[in-house]
């Protein structure tokens, strides 16, 4: 089978694009493939488009994709590969299509999410004015690096419970953004001396609505400011989390990183159960008005 080039599915399929949501998954790597793949089809997501560099195996396509999986190359471990994806995808989108960005071995979890749609929540988000939604990167890990050298265990994933802050965020004349913070925890705070300082946040917009000229920023931000928000004027909104196994993945594979942590568990972790509810009630994300 072809293995056909974004570019080229843009401007073949552009009808594909009219319906959200859509889901963008880079592929760095061959790890959990199946499982991220399954998970966002299981959330409800209308189209997902699934770039790897080389084709991904059949076996790893989940049975129930039906048409909703696009596998399509793409160099995903080149600079910037997810400003590339995504603002390619968002030349051609029309307005108003809601769309989600992520990587393998990431899991987006939202409020309630196993009794509810991706598309049902984001309706909801719609009606409150909403354009785009706050997402937390929560790092997962093995916990033991022995047992699991890249780190991932989907069966045995731990996360930190706690060491999250929040950080005011400033513009070049050192103004505070309105509504806007910095956030850190996790593995690129306990291990902060292995991040380059610019990679080191744990925010990200990771679902946001199209509109023309609308860009992807290198840092997980977007070139409207009111997209970069947690919550609009008048209440908390919604917020999101992606779980995360992909800083664990890079610091059990960098040679400088590899050689000095033994392990990823420390007494603050905590076993992860793959559910919404936990990751509400460590306040990990936000169900705003949204019951």
């Amino acid at each position: 089978m072809t293995h056909q080039t974004l570019a080229d599915f843009l401007k073949d399929a552009p009808d594909r694009l009219q319906k959200g949501p859509i889901a963008i998954l880079l592929i760095e790597d061959a790890i959990a493939v199946g499982h991220t793949l399954a998970h966002h089809l299981k959330c409800g997501f209308r189209l997902i488009l699934a770039l790897s560099a080389d084709p991904l195996p059949p076996h790893v396509l989940p049975e129930e994709a039906e048409g909703r999986i696009v596998n399509l190359k793409f160099d995903t471990r080149g600079q910037d590969a997810h400003v590339r994806a995504v603002n390619a995808v968002l030349d051609v989108a029309p307005p108003d299509i809601w769309m989600y960005y992520g990587y393998n071995a990431e899991f987006l979890f939202y409020p309630f999410s196993e009794s509810r749609t991706v598309g049902e929540m984001l309706a909801f988000h719609t009606e409150e004015r909403r354009r785009a939604m706050l997402s937390y990167v929560v790092d997962l890990y093995a916990p033991d690096l022995h047992r699991f050298p890249d780190a991932v265990s989907i069966n045995e994933a731990m996360f930190d419970r706690s060491g999250y802050f929040a950080l005011g965020r400033a513009d070049r004349d050192g103004k505070q953004l309105d509504r806007q913070l910095d956030f850190h925890g996790g593995l690129r705070w306990r291990f902060e001396e292995h991040i380059p300082a610019d990679r080191r946040r744990i925010d990200r917009i990771s679902l946001f609505r199209s509109q023309p000229g609308l860009r992807l920023l290198s840092d997980h931000r977007f070139n409207v400011a009111e997209y970069n928000t947690y919550s609009c004027p008048w209440h908390h909104n919604l917020t999101a989390a992606v779980a995360s196994f992909r800083v664990a993945k890079a610091l059990a594979r960098n040679p400088g990183s590899r050689q000095q942590i033994e392990t990823f568990a420390w007494r603050n972790s905590q076993p992860f159960r793959w559910q919404s509810q936990q990751l509400m009630d460590f306040g990990l994300m936000e169900p705003g008005q949204w019951f």
